[in-house]
């Protein structure tokens, strides 16, 4: 509908004017646009909605790469915006977590690992997930998180990591031992585990990721993981709609 013109891109008016450079003039928000560049960006989102690297994508499209890998920045910045406008607050059952990616050389269980980009999550059973890429995995950082992100009064399921020492000042703290009680009843934090293993093993396909690329990253795998019981390609085109109309 959008690229055959009939529905304005901008504003969703219907009736538009043909221009001779074959552009489309919109006499409701009076926007002018080309169909063949919304076509092509639109094809883009395809991809992206896919989970096709922008490299396979732009041989796909047979565009330059560099072009492809621009929407696609594009994408995850608009996803970033509208995950933060419609964030609620996580409350009930809560487990939180940290992760560790990229870096070749491991440590113990992660923690302290070389080069490792540190990312906190926390996670709301039968609900959604929150992430944040984190400098350290301090007391102090975490709790910045959980005190902006979560309702205070929650029930929090955490490893014994000290630095969720003091959780129980926000709401009920249970600690899980993984010796001892990891997978038992309700004492567990499978579900956040389950998502780092969810993210990572998407990251494999882009072969390695900068570290000061791990946010928009982590937060298209935190947009996919919330809907993740959806067909999310209308919903993209909702969010670029409003986010990124002109995606140059």
């Amino acid at each position: 509908m959008y690229v055959h013109g009939r529905k304005c891109w901008f504003c969703g008016h219907y009736g538009l004017l043909k221009l001779s450079d074959k552009r489309v003039w919109c006499g409701s928000c009076r926007k002018k646009y080309s169909l063949q560049k919304l076509k092509r960006d639109l094809n883009a989102l395809y991809y992206f909605y896919l989970e096709v690297s922008a490299r396979k994508c732009a041989k796909e499209l047979k565009i330059g790469y560099n072009a492809v890998s621009r929407r696609y920045k594009i994408f995850r910045k608009a996803i970033i915006e509208y995950s933060e406008q419609e964030f609620k607050k996580l409350h009930g059952k809560l487990e939180a977590d940290e992760a560790y990616f990229g870096g070749k050389r491991k440590g113990s269980r992660g923690r302290g690992a070389f080069n490792k980009q540190p990312v906190f999550g926390i996670l709301e059973r039968n609900g959604k997930v929150y992430t944040a890429v984190v400098e350290d995995v301090s007391a102090k950082t975490l709790f910045e998180h959980i005190k902006k992100k979560t309702r205070k009064g929650s029930v929090f399921y955490t490893d014994d990591f000290r630095s969720y020492k003091d959780l129980k000042q926000y709401g009920k703290h249970n600690k899980v031992l993984h010796s001892k009680t990891f997978g038992k009843g309700h004492n567990h934090i499978n579900g956040i585990e389950g998502f780092w293993s969810y993210a990572k093993e998407r990251f494999h396909k882009y072969h390695g990721i900068g570290k000061k690329n791990y946010l928009p990253y982590i937060k298209e795998m935190e947009f996919r993981f919330n809907n993740r019981e959806q067909d999310v390609y209308p919903l993209l085109i909702k969010i670029i709609r409003r986010f990124a109309p002109k995606m140059n």
